[in-house]
This record gives structure tokens, C-alpha cells and sequence, in this order.
């Protein structure tokens, strides 16, 4: 069985890995959506779809389970939403969203959706992430060490910070 699931991950964090290492354990492969694809350089979507791409993988390659990472940009069209989705990834069976939209549009679709459990939500949670990254807070425990390589790599605790002094 295949499973897809989405995100922005804004950054990749010990939650989502969480919940992708208890997916890897009920499904054969799962594939990975980084969401808003499209979206980069502000301070709700600091990192480029490229750079979340490489938290994922880089994050993931330790455990060893079929996976795919595959860039979603947003349509804006919710109607041919799932379809759109179909046409970027491979087929999958089953739908892994904490998302009230992306749950109904895939039900529509005659997908079995499941929620995944959320761990933690108060600390692992891109917004607080990014918040401690902004305020100079300590924030690298969150995250998984390979995601601390991708954001110093890119000096991405930099460009949060400038991006918060835009208008």
C-alpha cells in the first residue's frame, strides 16, 4: 500500500518525522507533497521547496523506507485539486492529513483519509520554530540534526531574520 501525505514543512521537524516514521510503519511506500511549492523568501514560507526537499531526504535517509518527495504548487482550484495532485505523484491507496480541506476534497474522491497524530503541537510547530529562529531562542532540539545542517547550509536563521525587517 502507498500513502500520500502534505505539507509545507516550514522547517521539517521532530513532529513530522514523528508521524512519517508511524506512517512508514502501516503503508509499503509514502510519498511526500511539499506544499506551496511555489512559496519562498517570506516569513510564513522561509525555505524554497528545493531546500525542504533536502530537510526531507536528508532527515529520512537513516531509517531506510521507500519514500518519494514531491513538490506541490498551489492551484488555487479546489475542485481539480486531488486530480492535479494525481497527475504529480505516483498512485497511492490511502491519505494521511490533519487538513479539514484536504480530507474532504480527497473523501470526495472516494480516498480513505486517516489523521495522523500530532505530537507535541506546542513546540513542534514551524510557526513556534520560526519564532524562536527570530527572537534568537534556542530552537535546533525541534528539528531533526540534518534539517540544522540544511537551515546553517543555506544560513537560513539569517534570512528569517531578514526577511522580518521587510515592509
Amino acid at each position: 500500500m502507498r500513502a500520500f501525505m502534505i505539507g509545507r514543512w516550514q522547517p521539517f521537524h521532530n513532529g513530522h518525522l514523528t508521524i512519517v516514521k508511524k506512517i512508514a510503519n502501516e503503508v509499503d511506500e509514502l510519498i511526500i507533497g511539499v506544499g506551496s511549492a511555489q512559496k519562498s523568501h517570506t516569513l510564513n514560507n522561509p525555505f524554497t521547496a528545493g531546500e525542504r526537499t533536502m530537510m526531507i531526504i536528508k532527515a529520512l535517509k537513516k531509517f531506510g523506507f521507500p519514500y518519494y518527495v514531491i513538490p506541490i504548487n498551489d492551484i488555487d482550484f479546489n475542485a481539480v485539486w486531488v486530480s492535479y495532485v494525481e497527475a504529480l505523484t505516483p498512485p497511492f491507496d490511502v491519505v494521511y492529513t490533519g487538513n479539514a480541506l484536504v480530507k474532504e476534497l480527497f473523501e470526495e474522491r472516494d480516498y480513505v483519509v486517516k489523521k495522523p497524530k500530532l505530537y507535541n503541537r506546542k513546540e513542534y510547530s514551524g510557526t513556534e520554530i520560526r519564532r524562536r529562529i527570530l527572537n534568537d531562542e534556542e530552537w535546533k532540539h525541534l528539528v531533526p540534526e540534518e534539517v540544522v545542517d540544511v537551515i546553517n547550509e543555506i544560513d537560513g536563521e539569517n534570512r528569517i531574520k531578514r526577511l522580518s525587517k521587510t515592509d
